[in-house]
């Protein structure tokens, strides 16, 4: 039912909300470039006691059109070579350092993912880009998960804000679901609203 009523009506806003939102995109990037600069600059220092390992981790998501790209964050947890965690495990919290929790918290492990956006494979707001190999096992899986990568994803968005992080089938159906409503809805007021939520989330240190 979710798949039939994203295709009999996709919508992502007006022409004039796509500009906004493309211009805010690129304005808040780089507004926040020099602050993204100044938090690596601390975590090279702070890095070498309470999170030793690279500044910043990369892994491939599954972007806009199902297609791979490599997302960056400030690295939050031990290095692993290998990601044993499948697709809808919960987040391997004994991998988290001291540190890497508080980034998560306050969501300042996202911060390299301008990067992204203005590479243009992200948007400030868009769903959550998952890990490729387990948006893999979602496309068919999980109904109206491919109808959810129409857009570019997201640094935050809807399923982030109302819905948390997805762990298991059952939550990962919801976050879809939140996602296609943000699709199929998008205009200026749900895109301020997921903006004050999202400063909500990030005062509240309410971030995984």
């Amino acid at each position: 039912m979710v798949r039939d009523e994203v295709e009999g009506g996709k919508t992502r806003g007006s022409p004039t909300f796509q500009f906004f939102k493309a211009f805010f995109d690129i304005f808040v990037s780089m507004s926040l470039l020099p602050v993204c600069l100044i938090v690596a600059s601390l975590l090279l220092v702070l890095n070498r006691r309470f999170n030793p390992g690279p500044l910043v981790f990369e892994q491939e998501r599954m972007g806009r059109r199902c297609k791979p790209f490599t997302a960056y964050k400030f690295r939050s947890m031990l290095p692993a070579q290998l990601i044993e965690r499948q697709a809808g495990d919960p987040v391997e919290q004994d991998r988290i350092t001291k540190l890497g929790r508080f980034l998560r918290r306050s969501r300042l492990d996202e911060l390299p993912q301008i990067f992204n956006v203005l590479r243009g494979e992200m948007s400030l707001i868009g769903p959550r880009p998952d890990y490729f190999p387990h948006a893999q096992e979602f496309l068919t899986s999980v109904p109206g998960y491919r109808a959810r990568h129409d857009v570019r994803p997201g640094i935050s968005g809807l399923a982030q804000t109302e819905v948390g992080y997805a762990q298991g089938p059952i939550e990962t159906r919801r976050k879809v679901l939140a996602d296609l409503y943000y699709i199929k809805n998008a205009g200026f007021l749900l895109e301020a609203w997921i903006v004050w939520r999202t400063f909500c989330t990030i005062f509240g240190r309410k971030g995984l």
